[in-house]
């Protein structure tokens, strides 16, 4: 078996993709040896290098654009080439946070309350009235983020109405549309699932508690700036309900071989949709590794397994 593992890219997450990369190929070799692991950046040479050395198995750990929004995914589909992971049209409904909310909002999930601006509508009506509009809907404090994209690159919580404008500008670097999110406040948690022998499995939720207000790019990478708890410090049904809603965002969207789903646990255990990532991050500080060593399955078996599944559809 030759399987390659798609890593790096140009998005903004590209190191956290490169790590991600390396991490599941080492586990990977250490548990099929037998294998042929290899490594590759996604450029201009890599299409010449899949049609000179075809592997028998792609393993696409692209994060953010281009990864997640099934750009890439649409080529692998087109040269039919065997990848782990959720097709092209799927990974789009799930990369896209309005699309997927409201999609698992209409199925009776409760997602935030939110407003979707595009950065055209700020010039043509003007920031001021906009912003004033939406923080009379929302309130405040709010989430101002991307979109589109992870890692929480662009993302902050604005108490304060003079702080939106820099929060935009904020958030419009990392792409064209920002999302102004109702603020629920309580504990931060993700589920991991994955498909193993025919069957759909939600992992224990961890417990994410950075040091500051936000967990960020900072807090998710930087070794020691977070605690995380495996199993989350949260009541039997409210780690039931969250495990529920990550299997049905992992249904209802139609995503394939695995995702990682972001909630909110508020203050009556109420557990509130966020997002879901069709190519969770493989890092030692990643959420997913951490609550497949808590189950006690080891990140080769999974990827061995995920590979052996995509190559035999």
């Amino acid at each position: 078996m030759h399987v390659l593992v798609l890593a790096g890219g140009l998005s903004a997450e590209r190191d956290v993709s490169l790590r991600s990369g390396r991490r599941v190929a080492e586990a990977l070799r250490s548990e099929r040896p037998d294998w042929e692991v290899t490594v590759a950046d996604v450029d201009a040479a890599l299409l010449t290098r899949l049609s000179e050395h075809r592997p028998d198995c792609i393993i696409p750990l692209l994060h953010g654009a281009a990864g997640e929004d099934g750009a890439l995914r649409d080529v692998l589909e087109s040269l039919r080439l065997p990848f782990v992971g959720s097709t092209a049209a799927t990974s789009r409904l799930a990369f896209d946070k309005p699309v997927a909310q409201q999609l698992l909002k209409a199925a009776g999930i409760s997602t935030p309350d939110s407003v979707a601006i595009p950065q055209g509508t700020f010039r043509e009506l003007g920031a001021a009235p906009v912003l004033d509009a939406v923080v009379g809907r929302l309130g405040l404090p709010v989430v101002v983020k991307p979109t589109k994209g992870g890692s929480a690159l662009g993302a902050s919580i604005v108490h304060r109405a003079e702080d939106l404008p820099a929060a935009m500008v904020g958030a419009f670097a990392y792409g064209d549309v920002v999302l102004m999110e109702q603020f629920i406040d309580g504990t931060e948690v993700s589920v991991g699932v994955f498909e193993r022998d025919g069957e759909l499995l939600a992992l224990s939720a961890v417990e994410i508690v950075p040091e500051g207000e936000l967990y960020d790019y900072a807090a998710r990478y930087t070794a020691g700036t977070t605690e995380f708890f495996c199993p989350a410090r949260l009541t039997e049904d409210a780690e039931m309900q969250a495990q529920a809603i990550a299997l049905n965002a992992h249904l209802m969207l139609g995503l394939r071989d695995w995702s990682r789903t972001d909630l909110i646990i508020d203050s009556k255990g109420r557990p509130w949709f966020l997002e879901v990532n069709v190519a969770p991050g493989m890092t030692e500080t990643s959420l997913v590794p951490q609550a497949l060593s808590a189950a006690d399955v080891s990140l080769g078996s999974l990827m061995a397994d995920l590979t052996e599944a995509a190559v035999s559809r």
